[in-house]
Parts: structure tokens; C-alpha cells; sequence
């Protein structure tokens, strides 16, 4: 399957720093510190991404991060405000649970996931952090993983070979 790039220069992107991990490294004259920052953009509608920027300062490593996330955008499929069908997302120990909520529930999420919900647009979801680690690089890859991996009910009726039912229409009684 070819992965279609998504275009962040025609979308209007908001990010939001989600961690930031401080390295240290003891050099002779002292300690040198680098900064790895995580960092959440989406266009608040259907599109978002993560990425990781390593820097000398924050600032630098914000802006990479911000460039990182801004090339691997995904679009997350939705049915109204909400997931259209419960899914996980694995990476590394992480494992991340999605499920649809009903109108008016709001973002049930902790930290990463939230950031990720928000900035997609998604409104109403129900999320559980459920693997062995609460990493948030693992836990922001699982979540992109649970997202690539939904499918709305017209993409499934189309992979069946299928047409969709109307679900409107009146029946002839």
C-alpha cells in the first residue's frame, strides 16, 4: 500500500508539547544536558501528528519536533464526533484502547492521548492506557497506531465488495 503524504503547508496546525525529557551526559568540565521534547500538531478537524525533536535547547528541539510530526500527519476517521468502532493500538509494551462515546461525554483521556484526541477534532472518546508502560512516546505511537487501524462502515462495505444499506430510507410496506 502507498502512504499518501498529507499536505501541512495547506492546513492551518496548532501543536502542543506533550513531554519534555531532559539528558544529561558527564564530560569532564561537568554535565552537558540535550533535551528530547514530544510534540502534538493537528489542524483541531482530522488530521494529526507526533514527533520527537532532540536539541541543545528546548526551543530548537520544539521546532524540530514540530517539523517531525508536521511530515507523518494521519487522518483520523470518525463517525460524528466520536471513533466509529472500539480499537487498539500496540507499540513497544504500550497499548493504547479507543472507544466511541456518546454526544456530550467529551475526551476521556489522560496527557498524550488528550493532545492527540483534541488536535484530531475527535470530541467524544473514551480512552484507557492498558499496556505495562505509561512511556509517553510509546503511549503517543500506540494511539497513531489505534488510529491508522479504524475503518469506517462505508470503507468496509467497499472492502467486502459490498454496497452500504440506507439506513434513512423507509421501507415499502
Amino acid at each position: 500500500m502507498i502512504k499518501k503524504r498529507i499536505d501541512a503547508k495547506s492546513l492551518e496546525l496548532k501543536e502542543r508539547v506533550v513531554a519534555i525529557n531532559r539528558v544529561s551526559k558527564v564530560v569532564k568540565g561537568g554535565k552537558r544536558f540535550k533535551f528530547a521534547v514530544l510534540v502534538v500538531v493537528g489542524d483541531g478537524e482530522r488530521y494529526v501528528g507526533a514527533g520527537i525533536g532532540k536539541a541543545k535547547e528546548i526551543s530548537e528541539a520544539v521546532r524540530k519536533g514540530i517539523d517531525k510530526a508536521s511530515k507523518e500527519l494521519v487522518e483520523i476517521r470518525r463517525a460524528g464526533d466520536t471513533m466509529p468502532h472500539p480499537v487498539t493500538g500496540n507499540f513497544g509494551a504500550a497499548a493504547v484502547l479507543l472507544k466511541p462515546a456518546p454526544a456530550g461525554t467529551g475526551v476521556i483521556a489522560g496527557g498524550v492521548v488528550r493532545a492527540i484526541m483534541e488536535l484530531g477534532g475527535v470530541k467524544d472518546v473514551v480512552t484507557k492506557v492498558v499496556g505495562r508502560t505509561s512511556n509517553s512516546i510509546n503511549v503517543a505511537w500506540a494511539t497513531l497506531k489505534a488510529i491508522k487501524e479504524t475503518r469506517t462502515a462505508e470503507e468496509i462495505y467497499k472492502l467486502r465488495g459490498k454496497k452500504a444499506p440506507e439506513l434513512a430510507a423507509p421501507s415499502a410496506d
